[in-house]
């Protein structure tokens, strides 16, 4: 090998180790806390939840017997199970129907020329950042038998309709998605405002040159320029209603009778209460599959349309 050769092979030698350095991924130190955090914590607690859900767990370091899928199987047969999941599809349909309606109306009245816009602005989203745990008890007041609904009501000539709302079956349902909306609508405007800024103002005015209405524009061009705000919320609220927990068990405990109950009180009430882990382990990961199910198959559908 000649003087000439020699450095030409050191410079082959050095070509896969520069082309290995460059395959490294460079931002691997900034990501691994999270990924750390991500699989050893929530993805290992999701693991073993689905290791309890196997087992006739009651807490303690003992794991039990393991049962295979009856917890499943009791889970599916249980009509507690399939009442909570009625109430988490009424709640998703109201919610879903009176935060969008009202948070494109308010979008759109905002987006005109309106006086004092920033303060109704802070009006209606300050639901959205009071926590439940300091406004449920507030709504329990509100609500009570001897509270301002029914003193309204009763002084207003209709107290025909005043009534216990969070003591009776037929309205504590209903009382706990009013408050739900009432802390939501916020948040829907919050989206649809932004997502209106984006509308090109040229389409706008062409459709008042043609003469279209207010009522005609927002129909027509506003609701369909901010559909893809509307399936993202949808999502959102799938998710949501599946996971609820803290309106139900603050203002009723899922009562009275189970009429207000869903899967979040659901299985508290089987985990903590009942000391059921094991059947409460399985509740979860039911519910887990049904949000990542009706997520996917939504997002997947308003794909394809």
């Amino acid at each position: 090998m000649t003087a000439i050769d020699a450095p030409a092979v050191q410079r082959d030698r050095r070509k896969p180790k520069r082309s290995r350095m460059a395959l490294k991924p460079a931002g691997i130190a900034w990501i691994l806390p999270a990924f750390v955090l991500s699989v050893g914590v929530i993805y290992f607690c999701i693991g073993y939840s689905a290791v309890l859900s196997v087992h006739e767990y009651r807490g303690g370091l003992e794991l039990g017997d393991a049962v295979g899928l009856d917890n499943y199987r009791t889970a599916l047969t249980n009509p507690l199970f399939w009442g909570a999941l009625r109430h988490t599809l009424i709640f998703f349909v109201a919610v879903s129907a009176v935060q969008i309606t009202m948070g494109i109306v308010f979008a759109a009245l905002l987006h005109s020329r309106v006086r004092c816009a920033v303060v109704f602005k802070v009006i209606i989203f300050l639901p959205v950042v009071i926590a439940p745990a300091i406004m449920s008890p507030v709504h329990r007041r509100v609500f009570a038998t001897q509270g301002p609904i029914n003193w309204l009501l009763e002084h207003s000539g209709l107290d025909f309709l005043a009534q216990p709302w969070l003591a009776q079956t037929s309205t504590s349902l209903w009382v706990v998605i009013g408050v739900q909306v009432w802390s939501s609508i916020g948040f829907a405007f919050i989206l649809f405002f932004a997502s209106m800024g984006q509308i090109d103002p040229s389409i706008i005015e062409a459709a008042r040159i043609d003469g279209a209405s207010n009522l005609r524009i927002l129909r027509s061009l506003v609701v369909p320029s901010v559909r893809g705000t509307t399936i993202a919320l949808l999502i959102l609220n799938v998710i949501t209603s599946l996971k609820l927990f803290d309106y139900p068990y603050l203002l009723t405990r899922g009562g009275p009778v189970y009429s207000s109950d869903f899967l979040g009180t659901y299985i508290h009430r089987e985990a903590v209460a009942l000391t059921n882990l094991g059947y409460a382990s399985a509740l979860a990961i039911l519910l887990l599959v049904a949000a990542i199910g009706t997520a996917v198959a939504m997002s997947l559908r308003a794909r394809e349309r």
